[in-house]
């Protein structure tokens, strides 16, 4: 079979190297691509949100699946596109896709799926968000609409900041259209996981744990990120757990989803926040998470593409899934001045020495050729993935192998899987 994968990150990366171990697979196509995937399949120079391109691509090319790494596709419609040329897409219609382009739509939909989620209020003024954020009790989190690259969000500890985040999103529009509505709700204290599941419409079947770091500086400082690093499983969601929660927060949606007429097909992402009261969902993503993506392929021992197209024929319940017992971490390799602005153009080397420790794997994010050397084209320039017996030997692993990468102005968190690490066990 022929496959798309649309997409240039390191998750698609990680995808790619995934779904070219299936025997089902005789050509694997990535739109756009990066030198990563080049390794895995044949890069074609169709954007990911060039919705018309990547139909014609997918018939043209006869593919017999596509695959949509990032969530911007099927926001714009990639999914409806594709049905309309008979061609499976493993990812949700544009109407489920809301609950990761909108916000507002994802907590509606929470509150009528009866979610646990955090309290919260829409403004679509900014004096009235203002307002509210006066009174209100803090802390308090101010999250743009639409989408905003995974940076959207504020965390505001004092009414200077909430007023600020306001301010950023509604007036000066730092993310555009996303800010034409805001979100306001309670902070939630507890710690964060993710949990992912696939579905098919009516059937789920969750992941393993993972959990993600978004904000740049070590010890969660500093301004949020698309991701500095992930391990699977994390601590705070134990195996004996997942079936429970995944009742609570993910089945319920999909289920509403189902009777609302638009079966969620593909993979949906959970951010979690464990709190005295229980598990809290903070968001909804309709793919997969990066980097907690890389890790979770690193752990899956059954055949991805035999999957995704169960889910995509409302047969995932005869698809085996299975996982290794091993953990996997992944530290985020990023340009200097990330998440601000960023050079671009260093030379990458070591790679290949990373690669050559036992169960490490280099996904590449933000990369390209340039007179046939590697250089870093992206803020998240690689994503070293180790595989090992326990937390700590992945973890010393990947950084074993982060450290054997040079490029100028190279920055990693050194604090990836700490929490799980310190953890007390019960």
């Amino acid at each position: 079979m022929r496959i798309l994968l649309v997409g240039a990150g390191g998750r698609e990366h990680a995808l790619a190297w995934k779904l070219r171990q299936s025997p089902l697979i005789d050509n694997l196509i990535i739109a756009p691509g990066n030198p990563g995937t080049a390794e895995e399949g044949q890069n074609m120079p169709i954007t990911a949100d060039d919705i018309p391109g990547l139909v014609r691509l997918a018939r043209d090319q006869a593919v017999d699946m596509v695959v949509p790494g990032p969530e911007l596709p099927l926001v714009l419609g990639l999914h409806d596109a594709l049905a309309t040329e008979g061609i499976p897409c493993f990812g949700p219609s544009a109407y489920c896709a809301r609950l990761e382009g909108s916000k507002v739509f994802a907590k509606n939909m929470m509150r009528q799926a009866d979610v646990p989620t955090a309290d919260f209020r829409v403004f679509e003024e900014a004096f009235e968000a203002k307002d509210f954020v006066r009174s209100a009790p803090l802390p308090l989190v101010v999250k743009a609409d639409g989408l905003a690259a995974g940076k959207g969000v504020v965390v505001a500890k004092t009414r200077k900041e909430a007023m600020a985040a306001v301010e950023d999103f509604m007036v000066r529009r730092i993310f555009g259209n996303a800010g034409e509505r805001v979100v306001v709700e309670e902070a939630l204290s507890g710690e964060e996981a993710s949990l992912l599941a696939f579905c098919d419409g009516q059937s789920v079947i969750p992941l393993p744990s993972a959990q993600d770091h978004k904000p740049i500086g070590e010890n969660d400082t500093g301004p949020n990120t698309g991701g500095m690093g992930a391990y699977s499983p994390a601590p705070v969601l134990p195996e004996p757990m997942i079936a429970d929660v995944t009742s609570q927060t993910i089945t319920p949606l999909i289920r509403l989803l189902a009777r609302q007429g638009y079966p969620f097909k593909g993979v949906i992402y959970a951010g979690l926040m464990f709190t005295p009261k229980g598990p809290y969902v903070l968001e909804y993503n309709v793919r997969f998470g990066d980097p907690e993506c890389q890790p979770l392929m690193m752990r899956l021992k059954s055949d991805l593409a035999e999957i995704m197209l169960a889910c995509c024929r409302g047969e995932l319940r005869k698809a085996p899934v299975e996982w290794s017992h091993q953990t996997s971490l992944c530290v985020v390799l990023s340009a200097p001045g990330y998440p601000g602005s960023y050079a671009k153009g260093m030379t990458v080397t070591g790679i290949d020495q990373a690669e050559a420790l036992p169960g490490v794997k280099v996904f590449q994010s933000g990369t390209s050729l340039q007179n046939n050397g590697l250089v870093s084209a992206g803020g998240r320039v690689l994503s070293v993935t180790a595989l090992g017996e326990s937390l700590e030997t992945a973890r010393a692993l990947a950084y074993q192998g982060a450290d054997l990468i040079h490029f100028d102005g190279k920055y990693l968190r050194r604090d990836i899987g700490a929490k799980g690490l310190n953890r007390p066990t019960t």
